[in-house]
């Protein structure tokens, strides 16, 4: 938060700034509330003179780390009955191995779990609030191994952080079920859809099941693919003079006939539902492979899916020749870029400098021509 004061003097033009567990919801509404974005016509042209306005596009959701601290309660019988017993009986369900087969004491220490419904409650509140608010960041997380409680030796924790963060902690050997993380995704998916706001989405190490997950709500909308034979086929008082080898994997994407949305427990079925899929998703630091990528850009996916890239995550530990594969392969329009980095200021403006002369090196875009495609990306991802 002490870094919060730069961002009217940034070169970004504008941030999206994320919420991920209980600590940092209010401070992101905090932010916003002062330096918040309400127009987005402010975004199509700079600002004549800096100003403290328009500067953040909020987002609000549970992260996957976090999503163990969260209990569905709209199902018979939820993994937690709010006493001390079943907090213990909530975290033996959701994390593996079983905490109280190695260390009743850990369960204890963590928070008492929130119910699912109250939290998306909440955040559909404060979408309302900020009407260009996304939603995020949400995802799943194979990887990520709790930290343990601190210890006596690191009470003296870096005052200017959010509280909840690991801060160095020791890992402990437990990690979040894959069914909870999706139980918890899909919740916030769907709050997504209702409210037509796009989402900024993590995934590590769960690709497969990350694109299952996000691609289970919109089945039955998918759009209608025709190929450029069908299209000729169709046109009044067309002729295919094409032979058999002609090529049918050029596909061109025309919206399907409305599909009601599946119904809902407690609600009619009418054609006035929302959709329960958002309309626009970013799948931040993309680590995935080009083969998963292109499920998500084929024509007929009803959600314009987006990948951002990252110096901080996607240059790391030797990922550069498989990063710099999947952004030749991202349509050009599909392409945004961030910082991944939670210090406003000087830091962050120059971790975007660096990513963007990547991309545009890559794509061989001239810089000037390559920033005007990424902003105009990012105006159009939060805008639609």
């Amino acid at each position: 938060m002490a870094s919060i004061a730069f961002i009217p003097t940034m070169k970004a033009r504008a941030l999206t700034i994320m919420a991920t567990r209980s600590q940092d919801q209010d401070l992101v509404c905090e932010v916003a509330s002062k330096y918040g974005v309400y127009d987005g016509k402010t975004l199509l042209s700079p600002p004549l003179a800096p100003t403290d306005q328009d500067h953040i596009v909020p987002s609000f959701g549970w992260h996957p780390w976090f999503s163990y601290q969260l209990y569905d309660d709209t199902v018979p019988n939820p993994t937690y009955d709010g006493t001390s017993a079943g907090k213990i009986a909530h975290y033996d369900q959701v994390l593996a191995p079983t905490p109280s087969s190695k260390d009743v004491s850990f369960s204890n220490g963590l928070l008492d779990p929130q119910p699912l419904s109250e939290f998306l409650e909440q955040t559909r509140r404060r979408l309302e609030k900020f009407p260009l608010a996304l939603v995020g960041e949400i995802g799943l997380d194979k990887a990520f191994r709790l930290p343990m409680a601190w210890t006596t030796e690191e009470v003296n924790r870096e005052e200017g952080l959010t509280p909840g963060g690991r801060e160095g902690r020791r890992l402990s050997p437990y990690r979040v079920q894959m069914a909870h993380q999706a139980i918890i995704l899909r919740a916030q998916l769907e709050l997504a859809g209702r409210m037509g706001r796009p989402v900024s989405v993590h995934g590590v190490q769960a690709h497969g099941v990350l694109y299952d997950t996000i691609a289970a709500p919109w089945k039955g909308h998918e759009k209608e693919v025709l190929s450029r034979r069908q299209k000729r086929q169709i046109a009044t008082g067309a002729e295919d003079y094409s032979d058999d080898t002609d090529d049918d994997s050029e596909y061109d994407a025309t919206p399907n006939k409305k599909v009601k949305p599946p119904q809902l427990a407690g609600s009619s079925n009418k054609e006035t539902n929302p959709q329960l899929f958002p309309p626009r998703v970013c799948l931040h630091s993309y680590s995935g492979r080009v083969e998963q990528l292109k499920m998500y850009i084929h024509p007929s996916v009803p959600t314009k899916v987006y990948f951002s890239f990252s110096v901080a995550v996607n240059w790391g530990a030797g990922g550069g020749e498989k990063t710099e594969e999947s952004i030749r392969a991202i349509p050009d329009d599909r392409l945004l870029v961030e910082s991944d980095l939670h210090t406003a200021g000087e830091e962050i403006d120059s971790s975007l400098e660096e990513v963007c002369r990547k991309i545009c090196q890559i794509k061989g875009w001239g810089l000037r021509e390559g920033v005007e495609i990424l902003g105009r990306n990012w105006r159009e991802f939060v805008l639609g």
